[in-house]
């Protein structure tokens, strides 16, 4: 996943139905001699709409909670879509634009307080490491960095198949990929985690070899591929928000004759658009386990 000089400022045009991070703080300095638990955090998506719903489906959100011995406050840090789920993962067909338009970018998100009652009661909340405040306040330098730098929410993983070892041909860029980097990050600063299992959501497409087509404007541009910019914007139509049960429907079915019966997908990873020649079983949700990043023996918190 390609890291970027700087953050764009977002069009107008992109709305989200809920606020991103309505309550977000600054990181705070810690004390450097300050011990802060470190929590994992999981829920299911929408959990506060739908309840444990898409728990049973295993699709999970994660966040990494903080706690401060010294000041006893609490802190819980996430990284998720500015605009919600569904336009970071389908692009917004607009009246009078040739190309898509997207409204994919993500962000970390960092607040006062830890909800116990919502990690708890569906997911999960286990501590997880101890930090000093001065391996916080590098984390936190570090954070800005990366959200500087990582800032398109990508939320298909495509391989070649189920197999444990098969060829990754794109990965996912999304909350648990954010948390799993700031893990990682803890131990080269010296955490050592705690030996628990820790299971992650993936939803993957399953692909032979990805064909490169372009970019918007070799593709949408006026030099650009008529034919296949129709193409794309065919395929991508039949995602649009919906009004009625029937036009879903409909749209379902068209959905199905591209991906399943004709094997067609495409992708838009890193401002670029890749077709994907879709093989069985298409999709999967899975629910693995990324075990905890191993940490020095001699740090802190060992």
């Amino acid at each position: 996943h390609r890291r970027f000089d700087y953050r764009p400022k977002t069009d107008p045009y992109c709305q989200a139905r809920y606020t991103f991070c309505p309550t977000g703080s600054a990181i705070p300095v810690m004390k450097e001699e300050d011990v802060i638990e470190v929590y994992r955090l999981q829920a299911p998506v929408w959990e506060f709409k739908y309840g444990d719903l898409l728990g049973h489906l295993k699709i999970m959100h994660d966040a990494v909670g903080f706690k401060s011995s010294l000041t006893g406050k609490s802190y819980t840090m996430e990284w998720y879509e500015l605009f919600q789920l569904g336009n970071c993962t389908f692009p917004h067909l607009r009246p009078g634009m040739d190309a898509p338009f997207w409204c994919n970018q993500g962000a970390a998100c960092f607040y006062e307080g830890i909800d116990y009652a919502h990690w708890k009661e569906n997911g999960t909340l286990v501590l997880v490491t101890t930090i000093s405040g001065a391996m916080f306040n590098e984390m936190a330098k570090w954070v800005k960095y990366d959200n500087e730098t990582g800032i398109y929410y990508e939320t298909w993983t495509v391989q070649a198949s189920p197999d444990k070892q098969s060829v990754v041909w794109f990965d996912s860029y999304e909350c648990s990929k954010f948390i799993l980097r700031t893990y990682q990050k803890l131990a080269d600063l010296g955490a050592v985690f705690k030996k628990i299992q820790t299971n992650y959501t993936s939803i993957i497409l399953f692909s032979g070899e990805p064909i490169f087509l372009g970019n918007e404007t070799s593709i949408f541009g006026p030099l650009g591929n008529k034919t296949l910019a129709a193409a794309i914007r065919d395929f991508y139509y039949p995602f649009k928000p919906h009004r009625t049960v029937g036009e879903f429907f409909v749209d379902l079915l068209k959905i199905i004759d591209h991906v399943i019966l004709n094997r067609q997908f495409y992708l838009f990873y890193n401002l670029e658009y890749w077709f994907l020649p879709m093989k069985f079983p298409y999709l999967k949700i899975i629910y693995e386990e990324v075990p905890l990043p191993i940490g020095s023996k001699t740090s802190f918190g060992g």
